[in-house]
């Protein structure tokens, strides 16, 4: 089942005040709009809409992480341009989500995707629970029952062909997917939606984002530790890369020390023990075992844990061989593993200045250190 994801940020949202658009605006240290794409990092294709003034920006923030197509003249528009780009893809499953609610967490996108098992579309939402008037010229002109009245949220979930159908069939829009779906005759399953995925629309929401942020956010240190000493052989493999060497690593499987220090890292922030007890070396499966299987493992367990990586840093400390002309390969590689944004992913090297067993040269040895925050 391959599930894409569309976020649409190609409005201009001119109810948040003066200044650029709202999806581009920093909330936090990060923009609206990464944060926004960082919640469905893992996902097998993100489709960005963006406004076409906007798409140069775009290429330049976002090019490796989302496959970018240019709005329409509305909102509804918009979505069919991006579910016309995934035709032919091999979706099956879509969420439809708005740029604008950067504080989406990974249980409710979690929640949308199971109520598509059972219902060919879904959305969160929350239930009405203040009283509703009515009103003109400043003054209440009458009362309106809440009853069966919800805030609708989204990511919003279709099963693809039904949802794209559902706009060709519509091509004058509607308020959002859900209303073009029900015209379709899609049956809508509504989910729990939550109070802290709110949509960025006036100046002061920008300030309530923030003071969630500061007050949910989980904010985890991992730190990883490995050696390998050398053995005969013609090459090493660190942090992903073989790198030609006149000796290799001992190890049970492909001995890349660096990786196995990354990875024990990612393991330690989640609490969640070390590779020795989850991939033990008298386990003969794992005799020879690629590195990257462990690495992808922990990267695996700390999105289904809710938390996104802020930043991997290794170390690799050896005389022999000199890691600099490798080190931004390396680094692209282990990003590529976690599935983060090479940016998140720093390594370096030193020598322990011809002291100890790497001033020796008996072997090499990592350090590395991972940042998680609650996504």
């Amino acid at each position: 089942m391959a599930v894409a994801a569309i976020i649409v940020a190609a409005g201009r949202g001119t109810r948040a005040g003066a200044g650029e658009p709202k999806q581009w605006r920093d909330l936090a240290g990060q923009s609206v709009l990464a944060r926004s794409l960082a919640a469905f990092s893992g996902f097998a294709q993100v489709v960005l809409v963006l406004h076409p003034d906007d798409m140069a920006r775009g290429v330049a923030e976002f090019g490796g992480l989302a496959t970018l197509v240019a709005g329409g003249e509305s909102r509804s528009q918009s979505v069919r341009n991006a579910l016309e780009l995934l035709e032919g893809s091999g979706v099956s499953r879509v969420l439809i989500h708005d740029g604008a609610r950067p504080l989406v967490s990974r249980a409710l996108i979690a929640r949308v995707l199971a109520a598509l098992d059972t219902a060919p579309a879904a959305a969160p939402a929350l239930a009405v629970t203040d009283a509703l008037w009515r009103g003109a010229m400043g003054v209440v002109t009458g009362t309106q029952s809440r009853e069966g009245l919800f805030r609708a949220q989204t990511p919003q979930g279709f099963h693809f062909d039904a949802i794209l159908a559902a706009h060709r069939a519509h091509p004058e829009g509607g308020a959002d997917d859900v209303e073009l779906a029900r015209r379709a005759g899609l049956a809508v399953a509504i989910v729990a939606g939550e109070e802290d995925n709110l949509k960025l629309t006036f100046a002061e929401d920008f300030a309530r984002a923030e003071r969630i942020l500061g007050a949910c956010m989980d904010v985890r240190t991992g730190n990883g530790y490995d050696v390998h000493a050398f053995c005969a052989g013609d090459h090493v493999w660190l942090c992903g890369v073989k790198v030609p060497h006149g000796r290799g690593l001992l190890g049970h499987s492909d001995a890349d020390v660096g990786m196995h220090a990354l990875t024990d890292a990612l393991y330690g922030a989640l609490a969640a023990g070390d590779i020795g007890r989850l991939f033990p070396p008298s386990d003969p499966q794992w005799r020879g075992a690629a590195s990257r299987i462990f690495l992808a493992h922990a990267a695996a367990l700390v999105r289904e844990r809710g938390y996104r990586l802020a930043n991997a840093d290794v170390t690799l400390v050896c005389e022999h061989p000199k890691i600099g002309p490798h080190a931004l390969a390396m680094a692209r590689v282990l990003a590529e593993i976690m599935e983060v944004e090479a940016g998140r992913v720093s390594v370096k090297a030193t020598t322990s200045e011809r002291l100890g067993f790497t001033g020796r040269e008996e072997g090499i040895a990592a350090l590395a250190t991972a940042t998680l925050v609650s996504a």
